[in-house]
């Protein structure tokens, strides 16, 4: 039975993900809103990188239940992907995405997602993309147990795609002279760099989040079970 519901839980979450990262693409055709710029489309906004990712893990995850690819070495290698995909990537970028939003939000929407956005998203589709994903990812946790690499390993490669999405970013400003977010035109340079190092450690503490709930529900002992 929880087999079944597991199978139901991953395809459920990627048609879920997938209907929304579609509805994203096609609003892009449509004359955007104050707080919307074209250059770098939905690709500068870590809201939009983020459910890319679950789409992406959850699409793994439902392919790793079909056990479809015959040969047992690549049906583990996939494994491997997907939990790597969902302990580095998906549980801590998706809390830190819930987390920014809606603390920003609470303080001054204006500085992440001004009144103008509510005439272009429903409330529906605010909720989708930065509320749903957190009892989303949750319910992935309590499902099944994964696998996490070293932690030394893990950490690094949040902080590489934590620079680098950083980068991305001032790469945006610089172009075109608008910050994605308007609150990074409060900061000085000195605040930005603050700003940017204080988010990478948030995240880091996520992905220490997920791991230890991961290892407290599970067991590490049926963790190490997985991976064999």
């Amino acid at each position: 039975m929880s087999c079944t519901v597991k199978k139901l839980y991953h395809v459920a979450a990627f048609g879920w993900y997938a209907f929304i990262v579609h509805y994203l693409f096609a609003k892009g055709r449509e004359a955007p809103p104050d707080g919307i710029f074209p250059y770098g489309g939905p690709w500068k906004y870590l809201t939009f990188i983020n459910l890319i990712v679950q789409m992406v893990f959850f699409g793994l995850a439902s392919v790793r239940d079909l056990r479809t690819l015959g040969k047992r070495s690549r049906v583990t290698l996939l494994s491997q992907t997907k939990d790597l995909l969902f302990s580095v990537f998906a549980f801590p970028l998706g809390l830190l995405v819930v987390l920014l939003f809606w603390v920003i939000f609470s303080y001054d929407r204006q500085l992440v997602y001004p009144e103008s956005m509510d005439n272009f998203f429903p409330t529906w589709a605010n909720h989708a993309m930065h509320t749903l994903v957190l009892p989303i990812v949750l319910g992935e946790v309590l499902l099944e147990p994964h696998v996490y690499p070293k932690t030394r390993n893990g950490l690094a490669a949040l902080g590489v795609a934590g620079f680098l999405y950083s980068g991305w970013v001032i790469w945006v400003y610089v172009s075109v002279g608008i910050w994605v977010y308007p609150l990074l035109g409060l900061f000085s340079t000195t605040g930005l760099v603050a700003f940017f190092i204080s988010n990478i450690f948030v995240v880091i503490l996520l992905y220490l989040l997920g791991q230890t709930l991961n290892f407290r529900i599970w067991g590490k002992q049926q963790v190490k079970v997985k991976k064999n």
